[in-house]
């Protein structure tokens, strides 16, 4: 039996244990021509996010976006602009495997504006389970980790990137 990866999401919760790292990840904040945001439900917890995955050796924050919005749900974007940078000690990721705990993470993200440029909508199996394009007014409708949603309300209020 296959142990499957799970990932726990912490937001201003005094028992969230200590982060054992601080790694670099890259977001997208991508919207269609009619105004909807691009979205996809993580395979190992179930919440709602935009594109989001972590800088690899040899990669620029921009390649990584794009790189990681294209594996997660198959569309080809570029990036535009800056939403922001998330560093927020509130947030920390516990990643486990089975029962062990892997790594206990504080993320550093830096958002980024793109658009589509092509590309065919398809989850990634083990990265995403759905994909959608949602209406801004309807994002209540999905569970979202606090820590994402800053990052798209900010995205759907401001052109100023935010340095958090």
């Amino acid at each position: 039996m296959t142990r499957k990866t799970r990932r726990i999401d912490y937001w201003q919760d005094p028992a969230a244990p200590e982060p054992t790292s601080r790694k670099p990840s890259a977001s997208v904040f991508v919207r269609d021509d009619q105004g909807r945001l691009l979205l996809l439900k993580r395979a190992d917890n179930d919440l709602w996010t935009i594109p989001t995955g972590g800088v690899k050796k040899g990669e620029s924050v921009g390649q990584t976006g794009v790189r990681e919005c294209h594996e997660e749900t198959g569309y080809h974007v570029e990036v535009v602009g800056l939403v922001g940078v998330f560093s927020s000690p509130d947030h920390v990721i516990v990643y486990m495997h089975g029962d062990r705990v892997d790594e206990v993470r504080q993320p550093v993200n830096i958002c980024l504006r793109a658009r589509l440029i092509g590309g065919e909508g398809r989850p990634e199996p083990s990265e995403a389970t759905e994909i959608q394009w949602v209406d801004p007014e309807h994002l209540d409708d999905y569970r979202i980790h606090p820590a994402i949603r800053a990052r798209i309300d900010h995205g759907l209020t401001s052109s100023e990137p935010q340095i958090l």
